[in-house]
C-alpha cells in the first residue's frame, strides 16, 4: 500500500497514509519529524509568508520557515481567509458524463413523491410531550408489533414552546416537513394543548393532507393520551400494511452529503468517492444535496463558479454571506474551525477542510441553492443552507425531501437522523475498530482505486434504497436536532 500521497500535481505538501518515521525518505524527501497518518509534510522548503498548497489550491500561509520534510501543521501555519471577501462569478466548465442507471424498488405516495422506508412516525409539537410520545410507541409495539411496515418511531425534540421569532417558525418548519417526508407512510401529531406550537395551527399549515395516514392527538383534550395515541397508530397502521414497493429508476432518489469528525484522510479518499457517486445520480437524472455552509468557507468561489447561471451564482453568494453575518451577529469568529478533533487527524485550516468536505458535491455544476423555507425539487446538485453540526446538518439534509445521507467521517460516530445515515469510512482502520457503526469502507480505495469503490458503494446505496438496513436503524440511532438561533423564554 503507498504510504503517501501528494493530491494535485501543484501541492507543496504531501499527506501521510499510515504513520511514518522520522528521517524516513518519502516523496524524495527526507523527513524532519514523525508524521502521523492524515497530516502533512513539506515536499520543498516554504519561507515565511508563502502559500501552503493541497488540492492544488492555498490552504493557509507559512507564519516560519519550513524545511522540506518538516511536519505541516496548526504550529507554523494560519489561515489565508478573512471576514470579507468579493465574489466573481468566472462560469467552469463542468463535464457531462454518460452512466448506465439503476433500478430501486421504493413506496410510491399519492402525492407522486416516493419513499424508501414505510415507518410509521409520532412527531411531538412540543418536548412536553417527549415521554408520552415515547410511551404510545412503547405500548403501540408491545400489542401490534410492525408487521407490514419498516417500524414505528418517535422523535423527540426540547423546542415548540417558550420560542420567539425565527426559531418558532423554524421549529414548525422543520416538523411539519418531517410530517410530509415520503419515507413515513403514516404520521401521528402529538401536542399537549397550551404550547407555543398549537396543534390546531400546525396542522393548518401542512395543507391538504391524507387524514388516514396523518392523524391529531392533543394530551390535555383526552382522559388518556396513550391509550387514544395506541389507537390512533393502529389506524394509521391498517392502512400503511397494503403498502408495496415498485420499481423506479433510480433517479428518482434524493442523497445528501455530509462529513463528520472529519480527518486528514477524508478528502483524499472518501468524500472524493462520495463525490464520484454525486457525479454518477447526477448524470442518472437524481439529486445530491450538500449543506453544512460554515464548511464551504474556504471553498465557496469554487462552488460558485459551479453554478450553472448568474442567478444561481448570486443565490450562492447570499448563502455564504447570511452565514457568516449569523456569525458576526453572535460575535462569533467566523473562521472558528475545524475542531479539536478535526486538528488531531490532520486538518490544519478551514480552506484545509472546505477543500476536503465541498469534494462530497463532485465536479457537476450547482442547479440551485435551497434557503430554510424550501423543499429541494430541482435535479441535479443542490446546495442547502444549514450550519456543519452533525444533528443539525442531517435533520436539515432530510427534511429539504432527501431519502438517506452519506455520512463520512474519519473519527467515527454513531448518530443517525431520521432517514438511513450511510457511515463511509475514510481509513480501513476505523472501518474495522467500528464495523458496529461503519456500513462502508473508503478507505479501501488506496489499495483497489475509486472505479470498483464506487461500483461497491452504488450497489450498498441501492440495497439501502431496498430496505436493507443502515447500521444507525440496525442500533436505533434515529435522532433529529432543530438548529436554534434566538431567544428562549
Amino acid at each position: 500500500m503507498k504510504k503517501t500521497i501528494i493530491i494535485n500535481p501543484l501541492d507543496n505538501v504531501a499527506v501521510a497514509l499510515c504513520d511514518l518515521e522520522k528521517r524516513g525518505i518519502y516523496e524524495g524527501v527526507t523527513l524532519v519529524n514523525d508524521i502521523t497518518k492524515g497530516h502533512k509534510f513539506a515536499l520543498r522548503d516554504i519561507k515565511a509568508g508563502e502559500n501552503i498548497v493541497k488540492y492544488g489550491n492555498p490552504i493557509a500561509r507559512a507564519t516560519s520557515d519550513i524545511k522540506a520534510g518538516e511536519h505541516v501543521h496548526v504550529h507554523n501555519v494560519k489561515t489565508n481567509l478573512s471576514e470579507n471577501l468579493e465574489y466573481v462569478y468566472e462560469k467552469a466548465e463542468t463535464p457531462v458524463k454518460k452512466v448506465v442507471s439503476r433500478k430501486v424498488n421504493v413506496y410510491e405516495r399519492k402525492n407522486g413523491d416516493v419513499g424508501i422506508r414505510n415507518e410509521l412516525w409520532v412527531i411531538p409539537t412540543v418536548g412536553c410531550v417527549n415521554a408520552q410520545a415515547k410511551l404510545i410507541v412503547e405500548e403501540f409495539e408491545k400489542r401490534y408489533g410492525h408487521d407490514g411496515f419498516d417500524g414505528v418511531f418517535a422523535y423527540t425534540h426540547p423546542y415548540g414552546c417558550s420560542q420567539l421569532g425565527e426559531d418558532h417558525e423554524r421549529t414548525k418548519l422543520i416538523l411539519s416537513k418531517m410530517v410530509r417526508h415520503p419515507n413515513a407512510g403514516g404520521v401521528l401529531v402529538l401536542g399537549l394543548g397550551c404550547e407555543n406550537n398549537q396543534p390546531a395551527a400546525f396542522r393548518e399549515g401542512l395543507g391538504k393532507i391524507d387524514g388516514d395516514r396523518i392523524k391529531f392527538l392533543v394530551c390535555q383534550e383526552v382522559s388518556d393520551e396513550i391509550e387514544s395515541g395506541v389507537e390512533l397508530l393502529r389506524q394509521i397502521a391498517s392502512v400503511m400494511k397494503n403498502d408495496k414497493r415498485v420499481e423506479r429508476d433510480i433517479s428518482c432518489l434524493k442523497v445528501g452529503l455530509k462529513c463528520g469528525g472529519s480527518d486528514g484522510l477524508s478528502g483524499i479518499t472518501a468524500n472524493p468517492l462520495v463525490g464520484l457517486f454525486s457525479d454518477y445520480i447526477v448524470a442518472a437524472g437524481g439529486t445530491t444535496v450538500l449543506s453544512e455552509v460554515p464548511e464551504m468557507f474556504g471553498a465557496e468561489q469554487l462552488l460558485m463558479n459551479r453554478a450553472k447561471d448568474r442567478e444561481t451564482f448570486e443565490k450562492v453568494v447570499k448563502l455564504i454571506n447570511d452565514f457568516k453575518d449569523y456569525f458576526r451577529r453572535n460575535g462569533q469568529t467566523v473562521y472558528e474551525n475545524p475542531s479539536p478533533g478535526n486538528k488531531a487527524g490532520g486538518i490544519t485550516t478551514l480552506e484545509d477542510k472546505s477543500l476536503g468536505c465541498t469534494q462530497k458535491s463532485g465536479s457537476g455544476p450547482v442547479e440551485d441553492v435551497v434557503f430554510d423555507d424550501g423543499f429541494v425539487t430541482r435535479k441535479g446538485l443542490n446546495l442547502l443552507n444549514g450550519p456543519g453540526n452533525d444533528m443539525c446538518a442531517v435533520t436539515n439534509i432530510a427534511a429539504a425531501g432527501c431519502h438517506l445521507v452519506l455520512f463520512t467521517t474519519g473519527r467515527g460516530t454513531p448518530f443517525g437522523g431520521f432517514v438511513p445515515t450511510l457511515k463511509i469510512a475514510t481509513n480501513s482502520d476505523l472501518a474495522k475498530s467500528k464495523a458496529n457503526w461503519i456500513d462502508f469502507n473508503a478507505g479501501a480505495v488506496l489499495e483497489s482505486g475509486f472505479d470498483e469503490q464506487l461500483e461497491k458503494l452504488i450497489d450498498l446505496i441501492v440495497e439501502t434504497a431496498n430496505g436493507k438496513p443502515a447500521k444507525n436503524e440496525i442500533n436505533q440511532t434515529k435522532e433529529i436536532a432543530i438548529f436554534k438561533t434566538g431567544v428562549t423564554l
